[in-house]
């Protein structure tokens, strides 16, 4: 069998694959393996501040609510019609974090917030298999982030490990896609000019070169630089502070204006942070945080938005609301008395 004949066979297994996730059928483990193993191959090759042109899609937070990456796939475009930049956390506390299972269960629910009792359908997995599936079926198209979500100790926490066990029946399909998560590019630069990252920035960190000689296979480690860049929040206070979350750093307008400045940055884009209308300007609009999960957790009653960077660097904000979903019952728009 000639090479052509192999790379078809293999473009046409990606694309069954991406249409049985799309229906929330989840992958077998050896499939899942497989596919992984192509996007370490893919991901090994990317920088840490991996360059992005325009036109492309920034998106935040999705947290495994598959319904909605549909729905952001809808309003955004399908990839690869669409370049798309993720910008981490896209497993735990969702239903769908792996895929889509027909049974409903009572889970307790247990997070730092306290304790609850929800009807969940799991679906976490599915949703990371697809973004993968799309990475290794158009690597130029859609670029992939790590989140501090994207980590062992944090997804044994907040729900992926028990998905996995709970579908799969072991955690093996955890410990690939652990694993995986440490071959994800830290930060991307979109047109050397848009600085994208999931959390914030370090005080061990001045240039972007000094980003890009990490060695970031590796678990997210507990402080350090790499750390900082999946963990920090922009604070209206000048300096860096620390962190109410126990990890990264908060940082102030002049902390932001003199890392823009030192590596001629016209914006840093991020996640990390649950924002009500989607998106949430700071420190005189050179820092946006952008997120991507609408109604998150499922009771949080927020907008959600992509940011579109066009071919000429324009920039338009896309909100959006939670995509229907039978059964669900309606969330009135709060702010919550709490910050995730």
């Amino acid at each position: 069998m000639g090479a052509n004949s192999l790379a078809t066979d293999s473009t046409t297994d990606l694309d069954e694959q991406i249409t049985q996730l799309m229906q929330c059928k989840p992958l077998s483990e050896q499939q899942v393996k497989a596919l992984c193993e192509k996007a370490k191959e893919i991901l090994m090759d990317e920088s840490n501040v991996q360059p992005v042109k325009s036109p492309v899609t920034i998106c935040g937070d999705i947290h495994g609510q598959f319904h909605d990456l549909a729905e952001l796939f809808q309003i955004g475009g399908k990839c690869p019609d669409t370049n798309y930049l993720f910008m981490g956390d896209y497993v735990d506390r969702g239903y769908y974090s792996v895929e889509t299972v027909t049974e409903c269960r009572f889970i307790c629910y247990i997070d730092t917030l306290g304790i609850y009792l929800n009807l969940f359908v799991i679906l976490n997995h599915v949703f990371i298999q697809l973004l993968v599936a799309l990475k290794v079926r158009y690597p130029q198209r859609i670029t992939i982030l790590r989140g501090n979500h994207e980590s062992r100790q944090i997804t044994q926490v907040y729900g992926f490990y028990d998905e996995c066990l709970r579908k799969y029946g072991n955690a093996n399909i955890w410990k690939i896609f652990t694993d995986l998560f440490d071959y994800f590019p830290l930060t991307a630069l979109v047109e050397s000019e848009i600085f994208c990252l999931h959390g914030g920035l370090s005080p061990s960190i001045e240039t972007l070169d000094n980003i890009r000689n990490f060695d970031r296979v590796q678990e997210v480690p507990h402080e350090g630089p790499m750390c900082d860049l999946l963990w920090s929040d922009p604070d209206d206070r000048c300096g860096w502070g620390i962190s109410p979350r126990g990890a990264g750093y908060t940082f102030g307008q002049d902390i932001s204006e003199q890392f823009n400045h030192t590596n001629n940055l016209k914006l840093i884009a991020r996640a990390h942070q649950l924002v009500m209308d989607g998106f949430n300007w700071a420190h005189e609009q050179k820092v946006v945080t952008i997120f991507s999960a609408p109604n998150y957790c499922y009771r949080c009653g927020n907008m959600a938005s992509i940011l579109e960077v066009d071919d000429c660097k324009g920039h338009t904000f896309i909100q959006f609301e939670p995509a229907p979903r039978r059964g669900e019952p309606d969330v009135t728009r709060r702010t919550p008395d709490y910050f995730l």
